[in-house]
């Protein structure tokens, strides 16, 4: 009897699911006017077309040793762009102005706000967890909070807001996902992680669908290590990607690679998902048809690190095909080892972060 109720229930929300066919998958940044983007690109060296690639980490509550430090990075590589971690809002406010105006070309920034900007800022409002979220029946407060965080980023500089994570949340024994999650079902996951990205890229924030290819269903922390998932590429199809496929058709600006291993798609020893092509170029471009920004997970995490020196993972991580380089570890070090690459595909998406800047 239970199971008969539980098909019934999962065939009302499949009843219930939006399938519209999406107008355009496009990203809207993807269609903004390039004479700008073009201009700035233009006016770049080699090596910062290279740097503007880096998205470095910076602090608001640490002390004037890691200001000056990020000032320096920002001002001798010209970097991309910035993840601001912990600290407080006028701290943060402060020292994102300071960094802008050393800047040579203007940063991309970017922060972990899943349930706002709390979730790395003291003293801002605080949303519920996407489990909690997972809860309601009301869609359309999902859409609200989306804008009102997207508004709350904007009034302090920010550009990119990683969230929604979209892993479907079928291991109880994750120990990094969780509430983290809307939930088990994959179309309760897609269709609250797409309201919760309309309402902030309505709002010009760009969203980004964390953790590619789905991060649900593992017993190990990418921070800590390198996660198995070790299910057949049927089963990835149909569950841990379907989330993903569905922002994708309606838009999605950004994405984030996890750190994970699987083998139904790369069989590759200690290979993280981040740092293959058979993951990023061939499923994630060319099979799916993803068109928007790539970023990597924070390559300091062990997932990744634990495997590759600094400068190899950064190679490894633009081979594979991603856009933007989270977290580095060895700014010079990443530039000198990517220098060494002679494959012009290497860096061959480098405008894009001027086309998302632009945005």
């Amino acid at each position: 009897m239970k199971r008969i109720v539980l098909i019934v229930a999962s065939f009302v929300l499949f009843l219930n699911f939006s399938y519209e066919k999406p107008k355009d998958k496009t990203p809207d940044f993807l269609r903004l006017e390039s004479r700008w983007v073009d201009s700035v690109f233009n006016a770049l060296t080699p090596d910062e077309r290279i740097t503007q690639l880096f998205m470095i980490a910076a602090y608001s509550n640490k002390d004037m040793k890691h200001v000056r430090e990020t000032r320096e990075i920002i001002q001798k590589y010209n970097v991309g762009g910035l993840i601001m971690m912990q600290g407080g809002p006028v701290r943060h406010a402060k020292l994102v102005n300071y960094y802008q105006d050393k800047a040579k070309t203007p940063l991309l920034l970017s922060i972990d706000g899943e349930w706002g900007l709390a979730m790395r800022l003291d003293s801002t409002p605080r949303y519920p967890k996407q489990m909690a979220l997972g809860a309601i029946q009301n869609d359309s407060l999902i859409y609200f909070m989306g804008k009102q965080i997207a508004k709350e980023c904007k009034r302090i500089g920010l550009h990119v807001n990683f969230a929604p994570v979209v892993d479907v949340n079928n291991n109880p024994a994750n120990p990094v996902i969780g509430i983290r999650s809307f939930g088990e079902n994959k179309y309760k996951v897609a269709q609250k992680a797409y309201m919760y990205m309309k309402g902030m890229q309505d709002e010009k924030i760009m969203a980004n669908a964390k953790h590619f290819p789905g991060h649900g269903d593992t017993d190990v922390d990418s921070h800590k290590g390198l996660p198995l998932i070790n299910h057949p590429r049927e089963r990835l199809d149909s569950l841990e990607l379907f989330p993903f496929k569905y922002l994708f058709e309606r838009g999605l600006a950004s994405i984030m690679v996890a750190h994970l291993n699987v083998p139904a798609l790369d069989t590759t020893k200690n290979l993280a998902s981040t740092l293959s092509p058979k993951i990023v170029t061939d499923l994630l471009r060319n099979e799916m048809g993803y068109e928007g920004l790539v970023f990597t997970d924070a390559l300091n995490m062990k997932g990744a690190s634990a495997y590759f020196t600094p400068g190899v993972i950064d190679v490894k991580a633009l081979q594979a095909g991603n856009d933007v380089l989270l977290f580095l570890n060895d700014v010079p070090k990443a530039l000198e080892e990517i220098k060494k690459q002679s494959q012009p595909e290497l860096l061959s998406r480098k405008k894009l972060i001027c086309t998302a800047k632009k945005y």
